[in-house]
């Protein structure tokens, strides 16, 4: 509730004394997956970070509304829970909440648990800022802690055999381009057609905060792009394989041929399903189904860090990257496995003497 000063105007035209009207919140959404959605309109998310923040708080709707969210396979097309956002004000909410928080950690990789409970967080305090609700039920639930993983960065050996890989020309296409341009994959994936500059193997994208920024790819994906795009002009680079289902927005459906824009959640599944015995070459592809695979951030990873490897400048991996500072840009400038091993067998004395 906020205090705005009124001034009216009395009999003759007179001024009367400025008097305090309260003003009333704005009205809370009927449901929790509104609030999700004038969030991110309303907050000012980015459109390349909207679909993680979406894929995020729906996962958190199903925690919100007391029941554990699934997980893996199951959660491809699940239904979330329908309730109202007040329900987060429930008293009894933080503890059940902590619990399903908790068990959820169990199962996934910290770096997820943490931007999932990060994205809640912000989503959380707009709300409160609307006056929507007026509790937190996160407080109290703590981050976990994320060893830094230094194996992050790919093989020269494993993107190699990743190309092998026999796949559809869309995933060729996707994973080719996120390897030689080193984007974010939200961003790729939010490509138009008519964003792409194929003469000079560049596109422009949105990136965080909603700055437009170039891309540059090499031939790889410049050999497979006019496959991919075939005589369509306009529209989503990346589509589903099937037509967009009723209420997809339109900027998300191409026109020419009805389909819609390939999600972040289905380009990992994908990537993640083919590349399990990559991952894991010693196991026996009957356990394929137990097994993980490869995320689409070691592509980006991969391509900064062989850069470095290289030689490449750090203004000019600032700029390839587009981090605002060398701080961000240091996890990615470690050499790689690769690049230790040559640099060991170089000096290796019993090398030398034998060459």
């Amino acid at each position: 509730m906020t205090i705005e000063p009124v001034t009216e105007l009395g009999s003759g035209g007179a001024l009367r004394v400025p008097r305090a009207r309260l003003v009333p919140p704005s009205a809370p959404p009927s449901s929790y997956t509104a609030a999700v959605e004038r969030y991110l309109t309303g907050a000012g998310i980015a459109k390349s970070s909207a679909r993680i923040y979406r894929i995020s708080l729906t996962t958190w709707g199903w925690m919100l509304a007391g029941e554990p969210a699934p997980t893996g396979p199951a959660r491809r097309g699940a239904k979330p829970p329908v309730f109202p956002v007040t329900a987060i004000d429930d008293p009894a909410l933080p503890e059940t909440l902590a619990e399903l928080a908790a068990a959820r950690a169990d199962e996934m990789d910290a770096d997820t648990v943490n931007r999932e409970l990060s994205i809640a967080r912000k989503a959380i305090g707009w709300w409160q800022r609307q006056g929507w609700i007026v509790s937190d039920p996160t407080i109290g639930i703590e981050r976990r802690p994320a060893p830094p993983d230094r194996t992050k960065a790919l093989a020269e050996n494993e993107i190699a055999a990743l190309w092998r890989l026999d796949v559809a020309l869309r995933e060729k296409t996707f994973w080719k381009m996120l390897y030689e341009s080193a984007a974010r994959a939200d961003e790729v994936l939010c490509l138009n057609v008519e964003d792409l500059y194929p003469q000079d193997k560049r596109g422009k994208i949105t990136a965080k905060g909603g700055a437009v920024e170039w891309i540059h790819w090499q031939s790889g994906t410049a050999q497979l792009l006019p496959r991919l795009i075939a005589h369509r002009t306009r529209g989503p680079l990346f589509l589903t394989d099937r037509k967009a289902p009723a209420g997809t927005p339109t900027l998300d459906v191409c026109e020419e041929i009805g389909r819609a824009r390939l999600s972040y959640r289905r380009a990992e599944e994908i990537f993640e399903e083919n590349t399990r015995l990559l991952a894991n070459p010693l196991a026996s592809p009957d356990d394929i189904e137990d097994l993980d695979g490869w995320t689409l951030h070691r592509l980006r990873h991969s391509a900064l860090t062989h850069d470095a490897e290289d030689g490449t400048s750090t203004p000019m991996l600032l700029a390839r990257s587009r981090h605002a500072s060398v701080r961000s840009l240091e996890r990615y400038a470690r050499p790689g496995v690769d690049a230790v091993a040559r640099h060991v067998a170089e000096r290796d004395p019993a090398a030398r003497r034998r060459t």
